[in-house]
């Protein structure tokens, strides 16, 4: 694909928010005399610094458009423990989508969707919203491999053992210095690169919000007694205490949660003494424990970017956010912040994106994660051993009976309740729409491309000039209450109802211009 074929102009935000970080970018600067200047040339469309779930996510999402995209991760090798993560409904929604659900299948273990809010031990409602109402327990590592692995076999380039050391931008791209030296020349900048990002600190965005208050130390470990001693003792332990636990991981090791006695230094990993000690002083005994294979701490503190974007430099997953690893959140967070963004930034670098389509990105998944951050704040106030937070669990734990408060925590959780701000209309307009049965299978099976969807029960509408853009299913049989949906690539619904002309209004709101 020729970089000289997409003359996309930059939106409102590319030519007004410019941002130095260091060097000189005079040679990316559009010039007085602008129509005599020759196209400028670029090695990719998009850099996308970090390749977690979040990088490796977005980098698939882009290729699906054929988008041409290098991911830069600094590690070279995998991380050296193996820690089990939860997807929770949305995410495992949005796997269907592009067919990778199987797969994440294959290494995961489901387990009813109860529970998760500030661990209380509450089961599923019945009859939740979604086609896939569990969880699915699975080794992080195994999640990057496979979202890498995708991105790769759509035509993402990956290296390791690279990262961003700086970046400036001009009105038309971004020149990017490695860690190795090398310069290159890009259209768009992705911060995928975690809490710490380098991308967000050179580019200047705040990241307001409050430091670690309490840290909990956690790892996997033998131990030297019996499992019926454990379990007594962990019952015992954890009326008071919610952050604490020792559940058997199999071949003798368990995972261990315990909080730690104070708030240190994240950088330099916990000991085995470090466990021992604070086993001994919230359990009264050590349990044996030996022989670990990881060892990791972490705290809550709690932070969001004041901007996702600044011109052509963006900002997805923990670069934007951190919070509490309570209720599991994070990492589903960061892979539905890509699958919002992708499908928009290929858009833009494609050149059929409407004005204000990428600047939809902030406005509709910065709001989904202020929520994430107070539901986070809330689920850690609940796990105090003081007596105020204890009497509002308990309170907590017997309105949570109500079906429609559990519900609620569950759907908030699970991210199945996210409704964008698209305008007046049906309570499903902005939501996402659930994998309903059609007469060719699933819905889901029909997004595996990463295009618009026109769900027509009139049959007699049409996505005219978008056909490049939008696929058109005629079903009258379609289990929808509605004459006509419009899905974008996310699966989120962004028009409804019956008119052709209203249709097209919408069709040139989300897809730009028609093709003549």
């Amino acid at each position: 694909m020729d970089s000289q074929q997409f003359t996309a102009e930059p939106s409102s935000n590319d030519t007004a928010e410019r941002g130095r970080t260091v060097g000189d970018l005079s040679g990316l600067r559009s010039s007085a005399a602008g129509a005599d200047r020759a196209p400028l040339t670029f090695d990719f469309d998009v850099i996308i610094a970090g390749c977690g779930p979040t990088g490796a996510m977005l980098a698939a999402e882009l290729r699906l458009h054929d988008v041409r995209v290098l991911v830069l991760e600094k590690e070279t090798e995998p991380v050296s423990f193996v820690r089990i993560v939860g997807l929770h409904m949305r995410s495992l929604e949005l796997m269907a989508m592009r067919g990778l659900l199987d797969r994440m299948r294959e290494h995961g273990r489901q387990r009813p969707a109860g529970g998760f809010f500030a661990a209380i031990n509450k089961p599923a409602p019945h009859s939740l919203d979604s086609a896939h109402p569990y969880l699915l327990g699975i080794p992080q590592p195994v999640i990057v491999d496979l979202l890498e692995e995708h991105a790769i076999q759509l035509g993402a380039q990956v290296r390791h053992g690279c990262a961003v050391s700086g970046f400036e931008q001009g009105d038309e791209g971004v020149t990017v210095w490695l860690s190795d030296g090398e310069q290159l020349r890009s259209r768009y900048l992705v911060g995928c690169d975690g809490g710490r990002s380098t991308v967000r600190k050179l580019l200047g965005v705040g990241f307001p919000g409050e430091p670690s208050r309490n840290e909990t130390l956690m790892g996997e470990m033998e131990v030297g007694v019996a499992q019926e001693e454990i379990a007594a003792k962990v019952t015992e332990i954890r009326e008071t205490h919610q952050r604490f636990w020792l559940r058997p991981f199999g071949e003798g090791v368990y995972s261990v949660v315990v909080p730690a006695g104070e708030v240190s230094d994240r950088s330099i990993p916990p000991t085995l003494e470090d466990f021992r000690h604070q086993l001994r002083a919230v359990a009264g005994t050590d349990f044996g424990v030996h022989s670990p294979r990881w060892l990791s701490r972490f705290g809550d503190a709690t932070r969001l970017a004041d901007r996702y974007r600044v011109g052509r430099v963006l900002l997805a997953g923990d670069a934007a956010h951190i919070h509490p690893p309570i209720g599991g959140q994070g990492l589903n967070l960061g892979v539905q912040d890509a699958f919002n963004l992708g499908w928009k930034l290929a858009a833009q670098v494609r050149g059929w994106a409407p004005e204000t389509l990428l600047d939809t990105y902030q406005a509709e998944r910065h709001p989904v994660a202020e929520d994430v951050l107070d539901n986070t704040r809330a689920q850690m106030e609940l796990l105090s051993t003081e007596p105020g937070p204890r009497a509002v669990r308990r309170l907590l734990t017997e309105l949570m009976d109500f079906d429609e408060v559990n519900r609620h925590l569950i759907e908030k959780i699970a991210a199945i309740g996210i409704r964008y701000d698209l305008g007046e209309g049906p309570d499903l307009l902005g939501r996402r729409l659930r994998d309903i049965d059609l007469k060719q299978g699933h819905l889901y099976g029909l997004l595996h491309r990463g295009r618009g969807l026109l769900l027509d029960r009139t049959e007699r509408l049409t996505v005219g000039g978008w056909s490049d853009r939008v696929d058109q299913l005629t079903d009258p049989s379609a289990a929808l209450d509605v004459p006509c949906v419009l899905l974008r690539p996310d699966g989120h619904v962004a028009w409804i109802g019956d008119d052709q002309q209203d249709l097209d209004n919408h069709l040139s709101r989300w897809f730009g211009k028609p093709v003549s």
